[in-house]
């Protein structure tokens, strides 16, 4: 017997959806269409000859219910192609429908209208002729073609031995179904029956229900049911191969083991994470060497293995992402053009000449070979003298990326190498954050303020940047939380200090220690023209017409409103400055405005600071010394009063140890030599000497000292007092001999700043007058002196006051070993000034 062509209305099983038209130029003889109202069904399909429940939601659904079952009339069943579609038109219907009948309805509370439908025939939809109240759609019956003999009994026979088979492997298929199976004898009843109660999805269901002929019926529901026993066999046998009891990850790893087996029985092949293989291509677009490729390997066959849910899927995802994103292998392009180099460092700082030097030397060997390790350079100096600022300008003349990392108050040694990732919220330490962000593994780091380093039970910061501050060994660096070796030999790391002696010696021997001096007031006067009121202005709406400030007012404002060796104070007041002229403008007042020295108390307030040296010399038993500290020098009076007593010592002024074992030892020296120093012996036993320091809420420490307080001692006991504009520096030995201090610049400048025109300096101190600027070295004289011998003498003005009592001659032995004293007067210098940001 020849049967006709099979119909597919679903895209899926036999052919393409859509193979009968939905309209018809012309209907065949012998064939009538019907109209009936359509009832659209989200994700429901009704078969003839099955009872189907249904939900009703839609107004337009409850209307044509009501009316259905109130008139006992039939309607179409029909399946939409998309469910989320409201209001579905011709296009989001399948076109084989089933046209059934209401056999009973509820009503809900919330609405809702529940039936219970029965199937009679199917039809084809040939169009929708109306849509309001409902959809009333012409349809054509369908009729079924059915044939007999012995491949239909074959077909029967086999269909039911897969659906005994799906019984026996699902507990889930319902005895009445099994019975109503058993039961059925007509082929295309079957078929239904079957298709109907199964777990089909929609499209294998309308691909059923479209095909009108019997045998090609059955044909599919083969198919359908070989595939659902199929997947039912392969989860029992991998039910039976896990075992019963299962803990959760167990349970995960099966599941997923299921659905892998599932996808491969249904020939969709392995479907692979999508995030494991976007991070294995990032890793290997970063380049990493081989064993950190490796480790990066295994993480990812682990992260593969677990379920995203899983707590530590975010710790190894996060791990990787650490790996793929670290500049393994990418590095900026040197740009090794020395004059440009030396341009930019001009531009953006004043003087600095060693360091501009030692910048340009590393261009020109970097030049010449390529492969040199990275410098590891300490910038040391006070506050606000351009440290900072100097490691971006110096990035800048390289052509590298900068990044800055601030240690000061930095305990715990996980800071510098990581958390290891067995500690919640695990984290690499700031050296790889560093790289990370720079993006290139060469760029201009910087550790700022690396001298206030702490350390506690949690390790020690500095310990743990010997590693990373030695060429021989940052090319290995380990980062707990990495657990691999990363290369930081192409690193240029820059430093920053205030002072070099909090540092541990084995850190500072690591670094090449480049020293940044305080400022000169012409310095600061330049860089403030030059640099300083250009930016504020800028920084506060104001052109450059808008406000001149003169440079004597400037030296106003540092010799009254600043004391300091850097220059931010400087900046913050002619900041204020600045917004006071601002606020003018804004009230109207146009004018420009020229600031003069006898304006700036006016915009300012009093001055916060004067000279003292005044009102605290020319007495006897006081004396100037020099200090050194981290914001730069300062002046120190020392004073001694004498009263009757038995010869006792007592210092007050907060002094350290080191500053009471000098005034001990100027003491012991003062009463070993009173003869040769014209002193009245008898007087120095029967009278107790006050030392004292003033600022005494301000600790005081260093022999630097000595000398001066040898100088007050000596000033009170021969009542005279000591030349103004005479200060001094220099530790003292029993013997009488003075040795080198420290911080020389900086308490020249100092001294310059209160006044001083003549400053006593031990010779060996002699050769750090070179690096002091000309204008200084022009406006003060320097003595050097070798003993205390060469220091009486230039103590007193020997044109004021009480005339000079003749000195004993000192001993033959004293003055054979006593050189000539050498008066150190520095030519004046060219004035053309040197620039400094």
């Amino acid at each position: 017997m020849q049967r006709r062509a099979r119909r597919n209305p679903s895209g899926k099983g036999s052919g393409k959806r859509g193979d009968e038209p939905r309209e018809r130029a012309g209907r065949e003889p012998g064939r009538r269409s019907n109209r009936l109202p359509l009832l659209p069904l989200r994700s429901d399909l009704v078969f003839p000859q099955t009872v189907v429940p249904l939900v009703v939601n839609r107004p337009s659904g409850i209307r044509l219910v009501d009316e259905i079952h109130a008139g006992e009339r039939l309607m179409g069943l029909a399946s939409q192609l998309h469910p989320e579609v409201d209001d579905p038109g011709m296009a989001d219907l399948y076109p084989t429908i089933c046209v059934g009948t209401v056999l009973k309805m509820l009503k809900f509370p919330d609405g809702s209208t529940r039936i219970v439908c029965q199937g009679q025939t199917r039809a084809r939809l040939v169009g929708v002729v109306q849509t309001e109240p409902y959809l009333i759609a012409e349809v054509e019956p369908l009729e079924e073609e059915e044939e007999r003999g012995v491949e239909i009994d074959a077909l029967i026979h086999h269909v039911n031995r897969l659906f005994q088979g799906m019984v026996e492997q699902s507990q889930q298929i319902p005895e009445e179904l099994q019975v109503a199976a058993m039961n059925t004898r007509e082929p295309g009843r079957l078929a239904d029956l079957l298709a109907s109660s199964l777990p089909f999805s929609i499209e294998e269901r309308q691909a059923m229900l479209g095909e009108v002929n019997v045998r090609a019926r059955l044909e599919l529901l083969g198919q359908y049911l070989s595939r659902q026993l199929a997947v039912l066999e392969l989860s029992t046998k991998i039910q039976e191969q896990v075992g019963s009891e299962l803990t959760k990850a167990q349970r995960d790893h099966f599941l997923r083991q299921q659905i892998k087996a599932i996808q491969e029985e249904l020939g969709e092949g392995e479907s692979d994470n999508p995030e494991v293989g976007e991070l294995w291509g990032r890793i290997k677009d970063a380049d990493p060497p081989e064993d950190v490729l490796r480790e990066a390997e295994r993480e990812l066959e682990r992260l593969s293995a677990m379920h995203p849910s899983s707590a530590e899927y975010s710790i190894v995802r996060t791990y990787l992402d650490w790996i793929a994103v670290l500049p393994w292998a990418k590095s900026s392009k040197d740009r090794l053009d020395l004059r440009r180099a030396r341009k930019l460092l001009d531009e953006d700082h004043y003087d600095l000449e060693k360091i501009k030097e030692r910048i340009l030397e590393y261009l020109a060997v970097r030049k010449l070979k390529r492969d040199m390790k990275g410098p590891i350079l300490c910038l040391a100096g006070p506050p606000g003298t351009g440290k900072t600022s100097l490691g971006k300008s110096i990035a800048k003349a390289l052509g590298r990326e900068f990044v800055r990392v601030s240690l000061g108050g930095v305990h715990d040694e996980a800071e510098i190498r990581g958390h290891r990732r067995t500690y919640v919220a695990a984290m690499p330490g700031r050296i790889i954050q560093g790289m990370r962000k720079a993006k290139t593994n060469n760029p201009v780091f910087m550790l700022d303020e690396v001298d206030k380093l702490g350390n506690d039970f949690r390790g020690d910061p500095s310990s743990a940047l010997l590693e990373v501050l030695d060429p021989e060994q940052n090319g290995t660096f380990h980062d707990h939380y990495l657990d691999v070796d990363f290369d930081l030999s192409k690193v240029m790391f820059i430093a920053t200090a205030n002072v070099l002696e909090s540092i541990p010696s084995p850190l500072l021997d690591r670094m090449e220690v480049l020293n940044l001096p305080g400022y000169s007031e012409e310095e600061k006067t330049l860089i403030a023209r030059k640099y300083i009121v250009p930016k504020q202005l800028d920084a506060h709406g104001l052109a450059e017409g808008d406000l001149d400030v003169t440079d004597q007012a400037v030296r106003t404002i540092i010799a009254e409103y600043t004391r300091e060796a850097g220059l931010r104070n400087l900046e913050r007041e002619i900041a204020a400055v600045c917004r006071k002229v601002a606020r003018r403008r804004a009230e109207g007042k146009r004018k420009a405005v020229t600031i003069g020295p006898e304006h700036v108390h006016e915009l300012l307030g009093p001055p916060r600071f004067y000279r003292e040296l005044a009102d605290r010399a020319g007495v006897p038993g006081v004396a100037t010394g020099l200090a050194w500290t981290p914001a730069g020098g300062e002046i120190l009076f020392i004073e001694a009063t004498g009263m009757p007593g038995k010869g006792g010592l007592t210092l007050t002024g907060l002094l350290g140890d080191s500053m009471r074992e000098s005034a001990q030892a100027a003491m012991s020296y003062l009463r070993g030599h009173a003869q040769a120093l014209a002193l009245d012996s008898s007087r120095l036993g029967k009278t107790d000497v006050h030392v004292h320091v003033p600022a005494g809420a301000v600790p005081k420490d260093g022999p630097s000292a000595g000398v001066a307080i040898v100088s007050a001692l000596v000033s009170l006991f021969r009542d005279r007092p000591i030349q103004k504009e005479l200060a001094m520096t220099g530790e003292v030995t029993l013997t009488g001999r003075v040795l080198p201090v420290g911080g020389v610049r900086e308490k020249v400048l100092a001294a310059r700043r209160a006044g001083i025109k003549t400053i006593l300096l031990p010779r060996h101190n002699e050769k750090d007058l070179a690096e002091l600027p000309p204008e200084v070295k022009a406006d003060v004289t320097f003595r050097v002196v070798d003993t205390l011998d060469d220091v009486l003498p230039r103590l007193f003005d020997e044109r004021a006051g009480k005339p000079r009592e003749p000195e004993p001659a000192p001993p033959p032995a004293r003055r054979a070993r006593r050189k000539k004293t050498e008066d150190v007067q520095a030519e004046r210098p060219d004035p053309a000034p040197r620039r400094r940001p």
